[in-house]
């Protein structure tokens, strides 16, 4: 039996859920969200449901052509590159080292960042200024031109990606969330709070944080889709991922010698990029619009 409403009252939505709301009222987010969680699953699912191994090689099927093809096999529904590896595999096990990796660089940037930024933003004074503009200083340097600077010191190799590409995205982390928490450190309400007898840290968490993670959120998505693209170019120049890796952008180094010949070896991975850095992306730009009405 339903319970009986003796006042009516209007229900009023939670920022998280009018956010959502909002969010969901835009297809192309939702197809990218979708797409987003598709990639999450073959993440961690990929090593089992390959059909064969990404080192597998096959002496008879040397540049087989995708399944659509007159000349293609199913079995190999891809095709296959110039040592017989079976493309599908590949791009199956490629989504933990491009795509999963990104995820964990940017979890372990925003860790830190969080930290530093978060510091810094309550400081106030010289202090402050100098760190402001030592990140302007550092955020005036590309982050894949960093992250080439960086494997050029420790080397190539897929160890040294990882840090290069976290180490190119810390400073973004800090500076945005360093110039979140000072700008609503200059919020009536903060004065507020300050009046009330709240310490710092009380300000920091109750007060200023539910007001910093909409932009934490956008921060990410950027994040992951920039690194994604690090990655694939450090792995495209050799200075990531190695041969024989399964990497997207070393793919992509791998095939250009038989460009002209199956062009599928480069354009399939090529294609993998671009719509994985789209979803993510589909997702940025719709919680932007979707937060944008809340924060205003």
């Amino acid at each position: 039996m339903p319970r009986i409403k003796i006042y009516q009252q209007d229900y009023i939505a939670s920022p998280a859920v009018r956010v959502w709301k909002t969010f969901a009222q835009n297809p192309f987010a939702l197809i990218g969200l979708w797409m987003v969680i598709f990639l999450l699953f073959l993440t961690i699912l990929a090593p089992f449901i390959a059909p064969y191994s990404p080192h597998e090689q096959n002496q008879q099927l040397l540049l087989l052509p995708p399944s659509w093809d007159a000349n293609g096999r199913v079995e190999n529904f891809l095709g296959t590159d110039d040592l017989g590896r079976d493309i599908f595999s590949r791009i199956l096990h490629g989504v933990q080292l491009t795509f999963g990796m990104s995820l964990i660089v940017v979890t372990c940037a925003l860790f830190i960042g969080s930290i530093i930024g978060s510091i810094s933003g309550m400081m106030r004074g010289l202090k402050s200024s100098i760190l402001g503009h030592l990140l302007d200083a550092l955020l005036s340097i590309p982050s894949l031109l960093m992250a080439i600077l960086v494997v050029a010191v420790l080397g190539p190799g897929l160890t040294n990606v990882f840090w290069a590409v976290g180490i190119a995205m810390v400073p973004q982390f800090i500076r945005t969330i360093h110039q979140a928490v000072h700008e609503e450190l200059q919020k009536e309400y903060v004065t507020a709070a300050k009046l009330d007898g709240a310490n710092d840290l009380q300000i920091f968490w109750y007060v200023i944080m539910p007001n910093v993670w909409e932009v934490l959120i956008i921060q990410v998505t950027m994040a992951i889709s920039a690194a994604i693209l690090d990655i694939a170019a450090l792995g495209f120049l050799s200075l990531g991922a190695q041969a024989p890796s399964p990497e997207w952008g070393a793919m992509i180094a791998q095939g250009l010698d038989n460009l002209l010949l199956a062009p599928w070896i480069v354009t399939i991975p090529g294609v993998a990029i671009l719509v994985t850095v789209l979803a993510v992306n589909l997702v940025g730009d719709g919680l932007r619009s979707a937060i944008a009405p809340i924060r205003n």
